[in-house]
C-alpha cells in the first residue's frame, strides 16, 4: 500500500483535458502537495498524474473536481474496471468502509455470473505485481465452499504466480463490489436494508446479544425517530420455539445466514432453555481456554452448534498450536476451515474465556485494573528477583513465533512494544538495567520490567497488554509526561526516560570531540549536505556523520543505538538504507592502536580530507603510517590535504603492529522500523543469514471498539536473500514488489540496535 502518495477521484468533468471522464483516480506524492501548499497557500488547481494512463503526462485538475481519498480507499476503487462503477461505488461509504473490515479467513458471498456463491478469503491485495502505479486495484482472492466449488476461474494462480491454494475452478478474484460478508456487521450495506426493502412475511437474520438468529417480518414501525421490526422468531434466546421480538432495523438483515454461521440454531428441533451463566456469554469468534491432558489450550470459536450423533451443544475451535485433529472436519463433513492439526471439536460447556485477557480494560483513556500486588506497588517487595535468559536460537520456532506472541499491543503502545521486544526477547546486553540497586521510589518500575514483561516474554513467549499499561501508568505517575498512557511516543523518549531517569543507568555512549567527552544513550546520524551517498549501508552513515561531526568513540560501547537519518517520521532521506551485520569501530575509536590502510603497520596520521576521495574505498576512516601518508600525500591533488596525528598509547611507538590487529566490530541484533506512524521490529536471532523474526504488537484485532489486539512473531528469511544481492541488484528491487516484509527493512528502518559481545559483560 503507497503510504508517500495522496489519492483523489475526479468527480466532476474538468475543463481540461476532457477526455478524462469523471471516477478516474489521480495521485501526487505527498511532498510536492506539501510543497505546492507552502509556496500558493489554498491551491486552485492541483497538479496530478492518473492511475492506469501509461504515460506520465501531469494534468492542472480544478480542486473542485476533486475529492481526497484514502490510500485504502483508492485501492479498492481501483480494482473497479470502469470509471463509472468507480463514481457510483465512491458513493456507497458504508460499502467501502465494510470492504476495508473484510479480513483473509473471512466468510463471504460473491457474485459470479448472477449467482450468489458461497465462499472464504484467502487473500486481499493486488495481481498485477508489475503495475507501474503507487497502487493497481485492491482485489479478494476468494475460496468456493460446499456446492460452489467449480463454480469458478482460479485456482489461487494469477499471472502463473500463486497467490493462494485451492481446487481447479475452485477460486475467484473478485473487486470489493461483488463481495459481502456471510454474517453482516452494521458497517456492511447489506445489514442496513431500509424499509421500502423488507416486507411483511420475509425472511430475515437479526442479531440480539452477539447472536444472530432467524425468523419472519411481521411488521416496520417507528419509533422516537428510530425504525424497529417486530420479527415472528424461529427461536428466542432461551431456544424455545414461536413468539415475537422487536429489533432495531440496523440490526436486521434481509435474508438467512447460513447454518454454519449460526449460533445455537443448528439444530431446527427445540432445546432446553439454557442458564445464564453457563456459556459465559461465549458466541462465534470468541478467544477461549481450555483444559486438555498436556495443559491448558487456547483457540477461536469458529463454530457452534449441534453434531450428528450428539444432543449437547458443540464448539469448533481452531487452536493455536497443533493439537488439535483435522482441518475444521468432524466424520467427513466440513463445518469451518483452519491449518491441518488445528480443529478440536469439543463441548461449549468446556470452553472459558480466555484467562490472558480478563484485566484487559476497553476504556481508550488507558486505565487498567490494578495488580494485586501492594507491596511491589509500594516498592517493599522482598521477593528475588528470577532470571530468564533471552530466548535462544534453538528455542525460537518453540517460544516466539506464532500468533498471540511477543508483546500485546493496547492504545497506541506500538514504540514501547516494539522497543521492549527488541532489547530483550533475544539479547542480554542490556539486564544490567534489570537488576542494578535504584530508589526505592523507581523500584516498582524495574520489578514490572523485569517480572511482569521481559521474564514472561522469554518464558512464555507472551507479554499481555496489560503489563505494558501497567508500566506505562507508573511512568505517568512519576510525572516525566502526562500522557504515556494514551499518546504515542518516539522509542528513544522511552528509552532515556527509564534508563537516564528512572534506573539511573550509566550512558551507553561516550563520544570524543575536541578532547572533551560527551555521554549519550543512543545517536542520530547527520550527514551533511554534500554527501555522496545513495544506497548507503549503516557503515557508510555513521562513518560520514562522525566525519561531518568531527567525533570519535571515546570507548567501544556495550550496545549503539543508531537512529537514522530522517525528516521526522514521514520523511526518509533515503528510499533504502543496507544494513550492516557487523559495525567495524576500529577506525572510530579516539584511542588504541589502529592498522595502516595500505601496509597494515602502525597508522600515525589521519587525513579527513582523503575520506572522501574516490581513490581509496568508500567505508572507514583513512589512517597511514608516516611513510604510506608522505606518498599518498605526494600526488599533486593532495598536497593541501591536513593531517593530524592519531593518539596512539604509550609503548606501542617503535615497534611497529602485528598485521593481525583485532578489530572491534559491533553485531546487528535488532532493527526498529516505523511505517504510518506505527513501530514494529526485525531481531537477527542467530549466526545464519537467515536467521531473522518479524514483530508486529498490532498485526491483527479481534473485535472493534471492545476488541483486543493480536500480537504476532513469524519467520522472515526472506531478508537473508536480500542481504546477499550485490548493491546494484538491490537498488534495481522495486519495494513495493520485494518478498515478505523485507521492505520494511530496508525502506522503513528507524533505529538500529548493535552490541559487542564482550563489552556487554563488563557493563
Amino acid at each position: 500500500m503507497s503510504t508517500d502518495h495522496l489519492f483523489f477521484i475526479l468527480t466532476e468533468l474538468p475543463e481540461r483535458p476532457q477526455h478524462i471522464n469523471p471516477g478516474r483516480i489521480c495521485y501526487i506524492r505527498e511532498f510536492k502537495y506539501t510543497s505546492e501548499i507552502n509556496k500558493s497557500g489554498p491551491l486552485a488547481k492541483l497538479t496530478v498524474m492518473f492511475l492506469g494512463s501509461r504515460s506520465t503526462l501531469d494534468y492542472k485538475i480544478d480542486m473542485s473536481c476533486l475529492t481526497e481519498l484514502s490510500a485504502e480507499e483508492a485501492d479498492l476503487l481501483q480494482a473497479l474496471p470502469e470509471d463509472c462503477d468507480r463514481l457510483k461505488w465512491f458513493k456507497e461509504k458504508d460499502a467501502l468502509q465494510a470492504a476495508q473490515a473484510l479480513t483473509e479467513g473471512t466468510e463471504v458471498t460473491v457474485e459470479e455470473k448472477g449467482e450468489k456463491l458461497r465462499g472464504i478469503i484467502r487473500y486481499i491485495g493486488k495481481l498485477d505485481t508489475n503495475y507501474p502505479d503507487p497502487i493497481s486495484g485492491m482485489f479478494f482472492g476468494i475460496e468456493l465452499q460446499g456446492e460452489d466449488i467449480g463454480k469458478g476461474n482460479t485456482d489461487g494462480f494469477y499471472k502463473y504466480e500463486k497467490l493462494f491454494k485451492c481446487q481447479k475452478n475452485g477460486g475467484i478474484f473478485a473487486p470489493f463490489s461483488r463481495v459481502r460478508p456471510v454474517v453482516p456487521t452494521p458497517a456492511s450495506p447489506s445489514s442496513q436494508p431500509t424499509t421500502e426493502e423488507l416486507a411483511t412475511g420475509d425472511r430475515v437474520t437479526y442479531f440480539i446479544n452477539n447472536y444472530c438468529r432467524h425468523g419472519m417480518v411481521v411488521d416496520v414501525q417507528e419509533k422516537d425517530g428510530e425504525q424497529f421490526v417486530r420479527i415472528s422468531t424461529d427461536t428466542d434466546e432461551n431456544g424455545k420455539t414461536g413468539g415475537e421480538v422487536e429489533v432495531p432495523l440496523k440490526l436486521v438483515a434481509k435474508g438467512e445466514v447460513p447454518a454454519e454461521a449460526e449460533i445455537m440454531d443448528v439444530d431446527t428441533s427445540p432445546v432446553e432453555p439454557i442458564p445464564d451463566d453457563l456459556y459465559m456469554n461465549l458466541s462465534m469468534n470468541s478467544v477461549v481456554e481450555l483444559t486438555l491432558g498436556s495443559g491448558n489450550s487456547y483457540g477461536i470459536i469458529r463454530w457452534i452448534g449441534t453434531l450428528p450423533g450428539r444432543q449437547e451443544i458443540m464448539a469448533g475451535l481452531e487452536l493455536e498450536d497443533d493439537k488439535g485433529v483435522s482441518d475444521g472436519t468432524f466424520k467427513n463433513e466440513r463445518f469451518f476451515t483452519c491449518p491441518t492439526k488445528r480443529a478440536l471439536f469439543v463441548k461449549l460447556s468446556s470452553c472459558r474465556p480466555d484467562s490472558r485477557f480478563q484485566n484487559l480494560s476497553t476504556d481508550h483513556s488507558g486505565t487498567m485494573p490494578k495488580h494485586e500486588d501492594a507491596e511491589i506497588e509500594t516498592g517493599h517487595s522482598t521477593g528475588k528477583l528470577d532470571t530468564v535468559p533471552p530466548v535462544s536460537t534453538e528455542q525460537i520456532n518453540q517460544v516466539l513465533i506464532g500468533r498471540m506472541k511477543g508483546i500485546q499491543g493496547h492504545c497506541n503502545s506500538c514504540y514501547m512494544d516494539a522497543a521492549l521486544f527488541s532489547l530483550f526477547s533475544c539479547s542480554s546486553v542490556l539486564d544490567s538495567m534489570l537488576f542494578k540497586s535504584t530508589e526505592p521510589q523507581d523500584a516498582p518500575i524495574q520489578y514490572t520490567l523485569l517480572h511482569d514483561i521481559v521474564n514472561p516474554l522469554r518464558s512464555k513467549g507472551f507479554v499481555e497488554g496489560q503489563h505494558i499499561m501497567k508500566l506505562r501508568q507508573q511512568l505517568q505517575k512519576h510525572g516525566y509526561s502526562h500522557s504515556f498512557t494514551t499518546d504515542e511516543k518516539d522509542p528513544e523518549e522511552f528509552l532515556i526516560v527509564i534508563m537516564h531517569h528512572i534506573l539511573a543507568l550509566d550512558p551507553l555512549l561516550k563520544l570524543s570531540a575536541g578532547g572533551k567527552v560527551q555521554e549519550s544513550y543512543c545517536y542520530q546520524i547527520f550527514l551533511d549536505q554534500n554527501h555522496s551517498l545513495v544506497l548507503p549501508t549503516v557503515q557508510q552513515l555513521l562513518e560520514h556523520s562522525f566525519h561531518s561531526a568531527g567525533l570519535k568513540l571515546a570507548e567501544v560501547p556495550s550496545c549503539l543505538m543508531l537512529q537514522m537519518p530522517r525528516f521526522g517520521k514521514k520523511f526518509k532521506m533515503f528510499d533504502k538504507i543496507i544494513p550492516s551485520l557487523e559495525l567495524d569501530i576500529t577506525d572510530l575509536l579516539s584511542e588504541g592502536p589502529q592498522q595502516c590502510m595500505l601496509c597494515g603497520n602502525l597508522a600515525q596520521e589521519e587525513c579527513t580530507d582523503c575520506f572522501k576521495d574516490p581513490a581509496f574505498s568508500q567505508t572507514g576512516f583513512k589512517i597511514f603510517c608516516k611513510t604510506c601518508s608522505a606518498q599518498v600525500h605526494s600526488h599533486p591533488q593532495r598536497r593541501s590535504h591536513q593531517t593530524a596525528p592519531l593518539d596512539i598509547p604509550k609503548g606501542y611507538l617503535g615497534r611497529g603492529i602485528p598485521h593481525t590487529l583485532t578489530r572491534d566490530k559491533l553485531e546487528l541484533f535488532a532493527v526498529l522500523c516505523i511505517e504510518t506512524s506505527h513501530y514494529v521490529s526485525f531481531i537477527k536471532y542467530g549466526p545464519n543469514s537467515q536467521d531473522w523474526i518479524f514483530f508486529d504488537s498490532m498485526a491483527d484485532r479481534q473485535g472493534e471498539r471492545d476488541g483486543f489486539n493480536i500480537p504476532e512473531v513469524h519467520a522472515c528469511p526472506e531478508v537473508g536473500m536480500y542481504l546477499e544481492m550485490s548493491p546494484a541488484e538491490l537498488a534495481n528491487q522495486v519495494p513495493r514488489d520485494m518478498k515478505g516484509v523485507a521492505k520494511r527493512l530496508f525502506c522503513d528502518a528507524y533505529m538500529y540496535l548493535y552490541q559487542s559481545t564482550s563489552m556487554c559483560l563488563y557493563r
